[in-house]
């Protein structure tokens, strides 16, 4: 999770304006995972398997973003960030030794403050609601991608809105 952070969010950040929340996280997410290899003697490099853990985890977090506007693509940053926060709080319950409990909480800690100032980032959105629902790729693709979710969404809402979707609805 911690790779895929790093790499979305670093993809994310040059898509976005205003990004710093999201490279200080990326860079957070490096040295945690730095950290975690020199503490356990575990190599750095990439094995197969993370590799391709890596990169399913990019493919979906970089073809999301393809579909959303900047606020949505930041608040499920936010998800991410708020996902690692909680995980590196589970180990550090989790550890028997104090020392490794000691290692999770620190990082959590670091995570916690990184969720924070991508929740204020995303808060600062409201300040302009056109800039929010703005792509969040602003790319031929991006434009694309959310040209069609917005017909998608307007398509749902006239069908709610019909009779057929008020029946549908009561039949729940």
């Amino acid at each position: 999770m911690g790779r895929a952070l790093a790499s979305h969010w670093t993809r994310l950040a040059d898509r976005l304006p205003d990004s710093d929340p999201l490279r200080v996280g990326a860079t957070t997410a490096r040295a945690m995972l730095e950290a975690l290899s020199y503490r356990n003697g575990l190599p750095a490099g990439y094995p197969a398997a993370q590799g391709v853990g890596g990169w399913l985890a990019a493919l979906r977090g970089n073809a999301r973003d393809l579909v959303l506007e900047r606020n949505q693509a930041l608040r499920l940053a936010l998800v991410d960030a708020h996902h690692i926060t909680v995980l590196l709080g589970y180990l550090a319950a989790l550890a028997e030794d104090p020392d490794l409990a000691a290692f999770w909480r620190e990082w959590e800690t670091q995570f916690g403050d990184v969720e924070a100032s991508v929740e204020e980032a995303v808060l600062a959105l409201a300040a302009d609601p056109d800039a929010a629902v703005e792509p969040a790729d602003p790319g031929p693709a991006g434009r694309a991608g959310h040209g069609l979710a917005n017909a998608f969404g307007t398509f749902g809402e006239a069908f709610d809105a019909s009779p057929v979707g008020r029946a549908v609805r009561h039949l729940r």
